[in-house]
C-alpha cells in the first residue's frame, strides 16, 4: 500500500475576512475532491484570514501513480485557484 500526501500553502492577498477565506477554501476543497477523487481538508491556519493550508491524500498500490495524481493537483490549483496564490507545495509518498 502506498499513501501519497500533499500540503498546499496559499496566500490570499485580496481577502479581508475569515468569511472570504472560507469561501475560497470550500470552493478549492470541493473542486479538488470532485475532480481527483482524493481526501482533502483545510489543515492549519484556520484563524488567519490571508493564509490557507490544504492537505490532500490518496491511497494506491503504486508510488508513481500517487506522485502523478498529487502533481496533477498542484498543477490544477496553480491554474484554478480562486484568487489564492500558491506559495508552496510539498508532496510526500509513503510506502507501508
Amino acid at each position: 500500500m502506498v499513501v501519497g500526501t500533499c500540503e498546499l500553502g496559499f496566500h490570499l492577498a485580496d481577502n479581508h475576512s475569515l468569511k472570504g477565506k472560507r469561501q475560497v477554501s470550500r470552493s478549492l476543497v470541493q473542486r479538488i475532491r470532485n475532480r481527483f477523487n482524493v481526501s482533502v481538508a483545510e489543515v492549519s491556519d484556520q484563524d488567519r484570514w490571508q493564509t490557507l493550508s490544504i492537505g490532500v491524500s490518496c491511497v494506491t498500490d503504486d508510488a508513481r501513480h500517487a506522485n502523478e495524481i498529487l502533481s496533477k493537483i498542484v498543477d490544477y490549483v496553480e491554474d484554478h485557484n480562486e484568487g489564492a496564490v500558491l506559495q508552496h507545495s510539498r508532496i510526500e509518498v509513503l510506502r507501508t
